[in-house]
């Protein structure tokens, strides 16, 4: 590994949203040279004004280059990959032209499936990571951080645990030195499938009601409701080989509801804006996959299909790489 990818003092965030604006100025912060892939009304912003974070010790402006064409990954030593799940595929044949040969992609993403497929169509390096951060973009080119910003990181699959080691150790040093606590795990995928669930728990139900995850908690009947879904989410990931604890999923949903009680999923978020939100990544996952492996999910199934009945309504979005929002 050279210096410079071992360093990665040259870093392209692609999909420069609310996720990617965060992690992207914490690494300029610390003095890394960040370029922000994005929507043109926040590159505009950006080169006019820098990207302005905004955290609860302050807001400060933090020198990042912008730019609107995949291009500007070129000579980047790491690629934060942080579009839509929606977006993965077309992104990432996009991206493989301009990508270094030894840059590392690193997946700052919801769902299960991205990392795999990301790798399918270039040659790179690329890492999976679990994203824990409450963040959003408060106009164009701000970004306000409301909580958290750890990842844990390690690779698709733990037999590569040994030869990714160094890479992997390199990127807990490079974000930790840069205020993003990281820990490495070689059972990463389990957490995320640990995440997937907790989304699928909320995501839908907060976007149809739009509603707070502490009204959803103080509705009897969701309440009632959540650990069906949580149960048939741990069905899917046991026919996938996935082992998660029905015990710890259904407590560990618990648990959000308290700890954010003002929060709205990105779902939701997304359908308030008439956006086309992840859901066919969340529940449209579950049970897209519990199809394939015989397992049934009627309740995914249920809100995948409103979910979609909303969506249904907007006009089509552009394809273009877009800001990724943080969801629990």
């Amino acid at each position: 590994m050279t210096d410079e990818v071992s360093g990665f003092t040259t870093v392209a965030v692609v999909g420069a949203g609310a996720v990617g604006c965060y992690y992207g100025a914490m690494l300029a912060r610390a003095g890394h040279r960040v370029t922000l892939v994005g929507r043109p009304v926040h590159v505009q912003a950006v080169r006019a004004h820098g990207l302005r974070l905004q955290r609860a010790e302050g807001t400060e402006t933090v020198a990042v280059e912008a730019s609107e064409d995949l291009a500007a990954v070129r000579g980047a030593a790491l690629v934060l990959f942080c579009v839509k799940s929606t977006d993965t595929e077309a992104t990432a044949r996009a991206l493989a032209p301009h990508l270094a040969p030894q840059a590392v992609v690193l997946s700052l993403q919801n769902g299960v499936e991205n990392a795999g497929l990301i790798a399918a169509r270039v040659t790179q390096t690329v890492i999976p990571a679990v994203v824990y951060v409450a963040t959003e973009m408060a106009g164009p080119g701000h970004v306000r951080h409301h909580g958290r910003g750890d990842l844990v990181i390690g690779p698709r699959e733990p037999a590569a645990a040994l030869a990714l080691a160094a890479t992997l150790q390199s990127l807990a040093r490079v974000f930790g030195a840069a205020g993003v606590p990281v820990r490495i795990d070689a059972e990463v995928m389990t957490a995320l499938w640990t995440k997937l669930l907790i989304n699928c728990a909320y995501n839908a139900i907060s976007a149809l009601a739009q509603a707070p995850y502490g009204r959803i908690a103080a509705q009897p009947e969701i309440v009632a409701l959540q650990p069906a879904l949580v149960r048939e989410a741990v069905a899917v990931a046991a026919a996938d080989g996935i082992g998660l604890p029905l015990p710890a999923m259904l407590e560990a949903v618990a648990a959000i509801a308290p700890a954010m009680p003002g929060q709205r999923s990105s779902t939701a978020q997304d359908l308030a804006r008439g956006r086309r939100s992840e859901i066919d990544h969340l529940n449209g996952f579950i049970a897209r996959r519990g199809a394939a492996l015989g397992v049934p999910t009627p309740i995914h199934q249920t809100l995948h299909a409103l979910v979609k009945l909303v969506e249904a309504g907007f006009e089509p979005a552009p394809v273009q790489p877009g800001p990724a929002q943080a969801s629990t």
